[in-house]
């Protein structure tokens, strides 16, 4: 058996996996492969990529894209959700900010510098046309569990997590949403170490081929809703929407979208320079 360990964040976007490993599926084909959970989202993994704790994550675009521009040595071999990320704009309950631009100037929560809640704290201020010198400030609070915390007490002031994920927090009156921010490209790739594509490329291929028979029938899959609303602590409701509004891919991600996102991050200044596609994206021989 080969080893491998890939990461993700502990959300419904990754059921299929938690299907293929409860289903032993990379067994036949000699693959142990094993799950890390990454509470604190992309941040997190890309730490994890670059100190060689995983081989592989499901990641968001925009957030591995930089990290790899700014030297993590992995590559994205195929997109995995690609519908776009609804990012809920979120404030606590006992907050007197009721609107988007109330937030203007205030602090973010984010898990750590170079995560989604942090690019995309960026994508939202420029889309308000805010100042992104004076208008964005931010708090580090690690992950959601830390948002949750910290926000009442005022540690913070609003906070940006995907918005099916939090709801359960809305509905029990913690957070408050007052907006939406959705990503204007596909959400989650999925990346692999470049070492390991070196060595271990037919693996990588069998892994991928496994968990895109999964997700090609995920939505035939009986009593779907009810079991993402029973794991997830979401109502039925909302699962059915999310199932809705959510698409996944078997497809590697398209040289435009990869110039739309480098294209973005350095107009807002969160990259230096713009890299080749194929310093990027990985082809399979």
């Amino acid at each position: 058996m080969k080893n491998f360990t890939i990461g993700g964040v502990p959300e419904h976007f990754n059921l299929p996996w938690y299907f293929t490993l409860r289903n032993k599926e990379y067994h036949p084909h000699g693959i142990n492969l094993r799950w890390k959970d990454f509470y604190g989202g992309t941040g997190a993994m890309n730490k994890a990529l670059r100190e060689k704790e995983i081989d592989m994550a499901v990641i968001l675009s925009e957030g591995i894209i930089r990290d790899i521009i700014k030297g993590n040595e992995c590559k994205i071999v195929q997109v995995f959700i690609k519908s776009p990320l609804i990012w809920g704009i979120h404030v606590a309950t006992n907050s007197n900010f009721q609107s988007i631009e109330d937030l203007k100037g205030t602090e973010a929560a984010i898990s750590r510098f170079g995560s989604g809640s942090h690019l995309m704290a960026y994508i939202n201020a420029e889309k308000q046309n805010w100042n992104l010198e004076t208008d964005l400030k931010f708090k580090v609070i690690k992950n959601l569990k830390g948002a949750l915390e910290g926000l009442p007490k005022g540690n913070a002031d609003y906070f940006m997590w995907e918005k099916f994920t939090t709801k359960p927090y809305v509905d029990d009156g913690t957070f408050r949403l007052v907006g939406e921010c959705p990503t204007p490209w596909p959400c989650f790739v999925i990346a692999v170490r470049n070492d390991i594509l070196e060595n271990e490329e037919e693996s990588i291929k069998t892994i991928l081929e496994v968990i895109n028979r999964m997700t090609s029938n995920f939505l035939k899959t009986s009593d779907l809703d009810k079991i993402i609303s029973e794991r997830y602590s979401q109502k039925s409701e909302d699962v059915q929407q999310w199932l809705n509004l959510t698409e996944w891919s078997q497809e590697q991600l398209s040289g435009k979208e990869v110039e739309l996102i480098q294209n973005k991050l350095l107009k807002l200044h969160l990259i230096d320079t713009k890299k080749p596609l194929n310093s990027l994206l990985h082809k399979f021989q």
